[in-house]
């Protein structure tokens, strides 16, 4: 499984903003010139430190990882004896089998439809009478 450096990204990102905040509020209050704050260098040094793990756990990534051992089988099943002679089945009677209907083939059913299709046409031309 690959270690996460989204967290540590994550992290990274929230100290930044702290960091600008830190650094915009020295600025806007004694200037670009003063010394940084207390709260300023632990912040940077945060940071560094952030970094600095996300690095580590980038590089601990790409190294190989370890596999598996492969399963050794320690018992192997024992062969069958093949000495004794099956007894045998005797077969079983068949029943008389009842001869089925012979199933219309397509060519007699499409005789049958046309012959259907015919049959409502002359009832349609005939009209009745009244």
């Amino acid at each position: 499984m690959p270690l996460r450096t989204a967290s540590i990204n994550r992290r990274i990102e929230k100290n930044g903003a702290a960091l600008h905040r830190a650094l915009m509020q020295r600025v806007s209050s004694r200037g670009e010139e003063s010394e940084p704050s207390e709260q300023e260098r632990a912040l940077a040094e945060e940071r560094e430190h952030l970094k600095d793990e996300k690095a580590r756990r980038h590089d601990q990534a790409l190294q190989p990882r370890p596999k598996a051992d492969k399963l050794v089988r320690t018992h192997h099943a024992e062969p069958k004896d093949k000495d004794k002679p099956k007894a045998r089945k005797e077969p079983k009677q068949s029943k008389d089998a009842k001869p089925g209907k012979p199933k219309p083939t397509r060519a007699e059913k499409q005789v049958v439809k046309a012959a259907a299709r015919e049959a409502a046409k002359q009832a349609a031309r005939r009209k009745p009478k009244a």
